[in-house]
């Protein structure tokens, strides 16, 4: 832990961080402010040429802090680099350890892609959002004070080489530094091959957060690079970790004996995943199997489809079609879970359904680019996953119906006109009617009306709306599940979005309203 400063040492920096807003960060680089503001801390972890904007998102006063950015934007900073600033400013402060944070590191790749979706003049609007809430907690957490990751050498390793479950072998025996020493020699070579080494470690659990971070990571990665690779890997090894004083019991710990079982039992190991295509009643099968099965018989059924050579694309489907159930059939939430924010019959921020859809999405992702071995895993978890929320977070899933249904149904069913739909669509969001909002959905996909106006509907929302640190996230994986199910279901991820953002109309984000001042947005 670097010494604290003292104030005059405070308010240099500050001074700093005000001339790296008036000339920009490359400029600033050029008159040598970046080691000045990186700290003289031997061990201090600092970012070169980027250095200044980061130090930027952490120490810029949250009130100025959407001029400056906007400032940053004219100057011709690319969002990019912000975002690139942004989540290595998160990661060096809080190493995937604060609640709030790793939340927020996680909704700054959704930020960037949403923002590829609006007009030029909007783009920054969502990346700012979430930067606002990155620099806030930032500063809630002490700042450069408060930092967590610091420079770290690599160590030594078993015969010369890493071997494969040596990293995983240090996270089990919760030894920080040496995770953290071996995270550092696998990054030296292969950034594919560090990352499959991760996810062993991962894969000793399912909990959301532990599924969610790495993929976020690697999302992030093919923004602004596979060079910050280690750094945004640090956060999922250190979170792994600290998550082995939470097993308590032999659920939590099941996967680690489970998926070797299967891998083996079904000859997957050393295999190439297949190739074969499903029809669209085989994907509904498989998806119905998982979501009423226990855990074990979920995970066993996606690792019999893909030794059959089913394609990792048709499991992964499935599974997400299953924990999309989750959020079509929940009641909310009960006069005993409420809370602020969160009010009785709600299903945004960390409800069943979009915890699970969330896992579920990085699941498949994780399929898509990790190595044969990780792919067939990640389904078989991903399966696994999806049973083990339905049955062991409470509710009578089985017998609750799926949205939309009832009346809302059969009123939805007269209308025929595109821009009825969608008005009725953002009305029923504005007055928090989550059946309704369903039904209109519903009734837009069966007419087969073009998604974007509707997605356009939710992606305003999305921005607008805090979400309780789930919004930006579950709009990236609503949208991304829909561009990537067959025809025949993907209204149903378009649905459990416009009830979920429904749910959670009604409470502005922190700082939108002032970053739509400063970027001049009517």
């Amino acid at each position: 832990m670097s010494t604290p400063r003292t104030r005059r040492e405070f308010l240099a920096d500050v001074g700093r961080g005000m001339m790296v807003t008036t000339v920009g960060y490359e400029v600033a680089t050029g008159l040598g402010l970046s080691p000045a503001l990186a700290g003289e801390a031997s061990d201090t972890l600092s970012f070169g040429p980027l250095e200044p904007l980061v130090t930027l998102m952490q120490e810029t006063p949250i009130q100025r802090l959407m001029t400056v950015l906007a400032d940053q934007v004219r100057a011709g900073t690319s969002l990019r680099q912000l975002v690139a600033a942004g989540a290595l400013a998160n990661a060096r402060t809080f190493g995937g350890e604060d609640y709030v944070g790793f939340h927020t590191m996680m909704a700054i790749a959704p930020a960037f892609h949403m923002s590829q979706e609006l007009p030029t003049a909007s783009q920054p609007l969502p990346i700012f959002k979430v930067l606002y809430r990155n620099t806030n907690r930032i500063q809630e957490h002490g700042g450069r004070t408060g930092e967590v990751l610091h420079a770290v050498k690599p160590g030594p390793t078993t015969g010369g080489a890493v071997h494969a479950e040596q990293l995983r072998e240090a996270v089990r025996h919760k030894d920080v530094d040496a995770a953290e020493q071996t995270l550092a020699s696998l990054t030296q070579g292969s950034t594919d091959d560090a990352f499959n080494e991760v996810l062993l470690a991962v894969q000793d659990s399912t909990e959301v957060h532990r599924v969610v971070m790495p993929y976020r990571a690697w999302d992030l990665m093919s923004i602004i690079g596979k060079e910050q690779a280690h750094t945004l890997l640090r956060q999922s090894v250190r979170y792994c970790v600290k998550a082995e004083s939470w097993s308590a019991n032999a659920r939590i710990d099941e996967p680690r004996t489970l998926l070797p079982k299967l891998l083996e039992e079904h000859h997957l190991m050393g295999r190439a995943p297949g190739e074969r295509q499903a029809e669209d009643a085989w994907v509904e099968q498989l998806s119905l199997t998982i979501f009423k099965a226990s855990p074990v018989q979920a995970a066993a059924a996606a690792a019999a489809a893909l030794a059959e050579g089913m394609s990792p694309a048709a499991v992964g489907e499935a599974i997400t079609l299953a924990t999309n159930q989750l959020i079509l059939r929940d009641q909310g939430r009960t006069a005993q879970s409420e809370v602020a924010g969160k009010p009785l019959g709600s299903v945004h921020g960390d409800s069943i359904g979009v915890h699970a859809c969330d896992s579920s999405n990085a699941w498949r992702n994780l399929s898509r680019v990790a190595n044969a071995r990780n792919c067939f895993a990640s389904l078989i978890l991903g399966a696994y996953q999806v049973a083990l929320d339905r049955s062991a977070r409470g509710g009578d899933f089985l017998n609750w119906q799926p949205l939309p249904f009832g009346w809302q149904l059969d009123q939805a069913n007269k209308m025929t006109d595109a821009e009825i739909l969608l008005r009725e669509t953002d009305e029923a969001i504005r007055g928090n009617l989550q059946v309704r909002a369903s039904a209109l959905v519903h009734r837009y996909g069966e007419l087969g009306f073009a998604p974007r106006p509707m997605f356009d509907i939710m992606l305003r929302y999305a921005i607008s709306e805090d979400g309780s640190l789930h919004a930006e996230k579950f709009f990236r994986t609503a949208s991304d599940e829909f561009a990537s199910t067959r025809p025949a279901y993907r209204w149903r991820h378009l649905i459990a979005l416009a009830r979920v953002t429904a749910s959670e109309y009604g409470r502005p984000a922190a700082g939108v309203a002032e970053a739509r001042s400063v970027l001049r947005l009517s």
